[in-house]
C-alpha cells in the first residue's frame, strides 16, 4: 500500500539529504517527493509517497522523529486531505489535431501554456489520478515530454472525505 507522509522540518541545510539518506539506508523507495516552505518562517513541509505496510511506516515514522530537525511526522494516508499535483505535458500537435487536443485539455481543466508549430504544452493541476487520465488520453497524439511535481497534501479541517464521497456517488450511479 502507498502511504502519504507529511513531515514538518526546520528549514536547515542538509535536512532533506538526511531524510532521503534514512530511506535509502533502509532500502525504501520514495515514489513522490515535494518540499516547500511551510506556514511559519524557518519551517518546511516535506510530502512523500512511500510504499509499505503499516508496520514499516510506523518504523519509518519513529526513525524520522530521531532526526535532529524533524518537528512533526504524520501519516495522512487515511486522513481526509486535499491533494494536488502539477504536471507539464508537451504533446505533438499538428494543425489537424490541435483543436482536438485543446478540447481534451478543457475537459480536464488543463491550460495551454506554450504553443509551437508542432507542439502544445499543457499545465494540469489536480489529484494524481487526473494526471494519469489526461496522459492516457493524449498518448495517441505522441507525448514528447512530461514533468511532474510530487504530490502535496494537507488534511481537510472540515473532515470531509471526498474520496469516500466519490466512491459513494459512483456506487449510487450504478444502481
Amino acid at each position: 500500500m502507498k502511504h502519504t507522509i507529511s513531515v514538518l522540518v526546520e528549514d536547515e541545510a542538509g535536512v532533506l539529504t538526511r531524510i532521503a539518506g534514512l530511506f535509502a539506508r533502509r532500502g525504501f523507495n520514495i515514489e513522490s517527493l515535494a518540499v516547500g516552505p511551510a506556514e511559519k518562517p524557518g519551517m518546511s513541509r516535506i510530502t512523500m509517497v512511500v510504499p509499505g505496510d503499516d508496520s514499516i511506516i510506523e518504523q519509518l515514522t519513529k526513525q524520522l522523529y530521531k532526526q535532529i530537525n524533524v518537528l512533526k511526522v504524520q501519516d495522512i494516508t487515511e486522513v481526509p486531505c486535499v491533494e494536488r499535483e502539477l504536471m507539464l505535458l508537451k504533446v505533438n500537435a499538428t494543425s489537424a489535431t490541435r483543436s482536438e487536443i485543446i478540447e481534451l485539455a478543457q475537459i480536464f481543466r488543463a491550460r495551454v501554456v506554450d504553443v509551437a508549430d508542432d507542439t502544445l504544452t499543457l499545465e494540469v493541476v489536480g489529484d494524481p489520478g487526473k494526471m494519469v487520465a489526461i496522459a492516457q488520453m493524449l498518448n495517441r497524439f505522441g507525448i514528447r515530454e512530461i514533468a511532474r511535481t510530487g504530490k502535496v497534501s494537507l488534511p481537510r479541517e472540515s473532515g470531509v472525505n471526498t474520496e469516500y464521497l466519490k466512491a459513494q456517488s459512483s456506487l449510487e450511479a450504478r444502481f
